[in-house]
């Protein structure tokens, strides 16, 4: 084992979280967190892992970026037709997690997955930059290409298609992950973490200390 990558570590001291400051539903707990989060200058405090099962049934994950929010769940958009759309199609369950290291906080977040409206996905296609609307026709997502030039030659083309009124791809969109899990963990001295799980049970948010 490399001594240099095995003797790299932080001890937590930031903060401790308590049974007595947890809100009783996890997405008041989210908010709360979140907006500590914003007001904390964390590089891209929206990003989050998605964590998908491919048909064989391994796991898989990459980065994505939250887009919103509510008591129905957590939304993030791409394509379709990529991998991860493909391994949604086949198993709409999936898992988000945040880590703010600033803040010494991890949020992990279980559920089940369905797009959102055609709607919705156009009100968040039609506010992104004219590059990034291109870009959904441009990019064929997870797809094996030869070069980086298909993908130059692809923007070119739709650029001189659409000119300044660029429309949704149909197979470009969001999703919304349902929570039935949620776990809050704040990093404290020694590996003694603060983990506090929030369960759906019988339709009610049960809370659960776990051990760190």
């Amino acid at each position: 084992m490399d001594t240099a990558i095995r003797d790299i570590r932080k001890d937590y001291k930031l903060a401790s979280f308590d049974e007595k400051d947890a809100a009783k539903n996890p997405i008041e707990q989210f908010t709360k967190w979140w907006n500590e989060a914003v007001n904390s200058d964390i590089n891209e405090v929206n990003a989050m892992t998605l964590g998908t099962v491919t048909k064989d049934g391994l796991p898989s994950a990459r980065i994505v970026l939250l887009k919103g929010y509510d008591e129905n769940g957590f939304v993030f958009f791409t394509n379709y037709l990529s991998d991860k759309g493909k391994e949604l199609a086949h198993n709409p369950n999936a898992a988000l997690v945040f880590f703010w290291k600033e803040l010494e906080r991890q949020v992990r977040i279980e559920g089940t997955v369905e797009k959102v409206s055609a709607e919705e996905s156009d009100a968040y296609f039609n506010s992104r930059p004219a590059g990034s609307r291109i870009g959904a026709w441009a990019s064929h997502q997870s797809a094996v290409i030869e070069y980086r030039q298909v993908i130059e030659q692809n923007v070119k083309k739709y650029t001189e298609i659409f000119g300044d009124h660029i429309p949704r791809p149909d197979n470009w969109g969001g999703y919304r992950v349902k929570p039935n899990l949620m776990e809050f963990w704040q990093g404290r001295s020694s590996r003694l973490h603060d983990r506090l799980q929030y369960r759906m049970e019988d339709g009610v948010w049960k809370m659960e200390r776990l051990a760190p």
